[in-house]
């Protein structure tokens, strides 16, 4: 597929250079009675052909892409309460262009061809039409506005965290190149923290303010676990630089911003366990493990050790280039059951007895 890539801009590139050396040809031009510059019949009537043939490859590029690599509906493995509404909307938005897309594609060559120039015939053209502009005004306007607001209706439901539900509150703690989980412990209540209160020596790797009573119990991993059905609370900061905690699986994403703190909330609706028996998942792990093991291959003859086989997990991303070690900001996250979230939790050590006197 690459090599294929690689020669149709290479075509297209020689493609370019023909064009330019063709103007350059016609400016140089002198003998002004041949007329260099003016395009014959013949000259327009092949271009005409051309952008129709050109509209066909284009059809058929999108056609074949669709087939082959369009893995339909799109979008689909999500992991939240509010994924499918997020894929709903996806879907729909690509659709709409789609749709657009082929239309306004079909009329710009079509007329491209049907109206070339042919020698004796005059344009006819409007200087202004009321009635088309309206519609063409009109129209977009609505499926804008109805996308907006069904997007922004989807954006104020993900964000509207009710406190009533009792939210597991975490806080996602990012830092070039890695991230760390906060949990408010027993009081599921976060402690203070500041990043000038940050002091190495005694562990206090986050900052957290030691006096304060909510800090105490504070729990800090480097493993994000949630529990299933559970909604969660994120509570985001960033000890440096702009990094974005991206949960692709879960359809969330939000900015972490030195000096303040933002939030993000979703409910977790299928276990780690649960998502690695989908169809789906495990013809994604057998293909993965299929081409770890042809590159084991050569590995091994190098004698180097062969790569691991690949077992899927959710993952915590960096979706901000943050560093020269953007690409490896990543924490792992286990979706699991509550008796097995509290089990995880019970074992994981305090904040007030991870200090180091």
């Amino acid at each position: 597929m690459t090599a294929l890539l690689t020669i149709i801009v290479l075509v297209f590139i020689l493609v370019a250079i023909w064009q330019m050396v063709k103007i350059f040809d016609l400016a140089q031009a002198k003998n002004e009675n041949d007329n260099p510059g003016v395009a014959t019949d013949k000259d327009n009537s092949i271009n005409g052909y051309l952008m129709m043939g050109f509209l066909a490859f284009i059809y058929v590029i999108t056609i074949v892409s669709f087939v082959k690599w369009g893995d339909l509906p799109l979008v689909s493995n999500s992991a939240s309460e509010h994924g499918p509404t997020i894929d709903n909307l996806m879907i729909i938005s690509m659709i709409i262009i789609f749709f657009v897309q082929t239309v306004t594609q079909f009329l710009l060559h079509y007329f491209a061809f049907k109206y070339k120039g042919e020698k004796g015939k005059k344009a006819l053209f409007f200087a202004d039409n009321n009635k088309l502009e309206a519609i063409w005004t009109i129209i977009p306007v609505i499926v804008l506005a109805g996308l907006i607001i069904y997007g922004l209706n989807t954006w104020i439901n993900i964000m509207g965290v009710d406190e009533s539900d009792d939210p597991l509150v975490v806080e996602l703690y990012a830092q070039q190149f890695n991230w760390k989980a906060r949990y408010g412990g027993a009081d599921n209540t976060l402690g203070k923290a500041n990043v000038r209160l940050i002091d190495i020596d005694r562990a206090n790797i986050l900052g957290l303010d030691e006096s304060d009573p909510d800090a105490q119990d504070d729990i800090i991993t480097t493993e994000l676990h949630l529990p299933v059905g559970r909604p969660v609370l994120f509570k985001m900061r960033s000890q440096d630089v702009l990094h974005s905690a991206y949960m692709p699986h879960f359809r969330a994403q939000m900015n972490c911003v030195p000096g303040m703190i933002t939030q993000f909330g979703f409910t977790p609706t299928i276990t780690t366990a649960e998502m690695r028996e989908t169809p789906q998942m495990q013809e994604k792990v057998t293909n993965i493990n299929n081409i770890r093991v042809e590159k084991s291959k050569a590995l091994v003859a190098k004698g180097e050790e062969a790569l691991e086989r690949y077992e899927f997990d959710y993952l915590l991303l960096c979706n901000k280039i943050c560093g020269k070690s953007h690409y490896n900001m990543q924490m792992k996250i286990v979706v699991e059951t509550q008796e097995e979230y509290d089990a995880w939790i019970a074992e994981q050590k305090e904040f007030k007895n991870s200090l180091v006197n």
